[in-house]
């Protein structure tokens, strides 16, 4: 085993490590650890929204679970683990009753990044395709400054919805609509 790959850290060791004193959000990028800055304000507002959102849905409908900033894991040997700031899983992923303590067996069924101002393109593009290689089924970019949803269904195939417009669930997510307004509405 060579000295890199013997310094790569797996999902599971990954899990194990405390979180950083500082606030910071890290994830496991094929094996090594990468460290985020903390979210500013309007991130946290978005993602909170968002939440709200999908959760209200998928409660009331007995869909499945979402979660905020779980850990979901979307390459293996080395092992990479992203952070999406919203997901969603469904009872036929997750089934009733199987709450996972770490990480899930099974991709999330939809994503949800907030882009925050230190993001690039090239690196949200590589994350959708990293989700979707993975098994997610939908992923939503959401860009609260320019107040747009991108709907990825595949990688590379974005559909950009401004504020005006009705954010659906689709087949992910049977019955969600939502006016893309309200993502970043007080």
């Amino acid at each position: 085993m060579s000295t890199a790959a013997a310094n790569r850290l797996t999902a599971e060791e990954f899990a194990r490590l405390p979180n950083p004193p500082d606030g910071s959000k890290q994830e496991l990028v094929r094996g090594k650890i990468v460290t985020l800055p903390p979210n500013g304000f309007l991130h946290g507002f978005v993602q909170g929204n968002v939440a709200s959102l999908l959760k209200a849905h998928v409660r009331q409908h007995k869909l499945g679970r979402v979660t905020v900033e779980s850990g979901v894991i979307t390459e293996q040997g080395p092992d990479t683990v992203r952070g999406p700031d919203v997901a969603f899983w469904s009872y036929q992923r997750v089934p009733q009753g199987d709450v996972p303590v770490v990480y899930a067996n099974e991709p999330a069924d939809l994503v949800t990044e907030v882009v925050s101002p230190g993001n690039t393109k090239q690196r949200m593009t590589l994350k959708v395709r990293k989700y979707f290689n993975s098994g997610v089924r939908l992923v939503w970019v959401v860009h609260p400054e320019e107040r747009t949803v991108i709907v990825y269904t595949k990688p590379g195939d974005g559909t950009v919805l401004w504020e005006d417009a009705t954010l659906t669930g689709g087949d992910v997510l049977p019955g969600f609509r939502c006016p893309v307004a309200e993502f970043f509405q007080d």
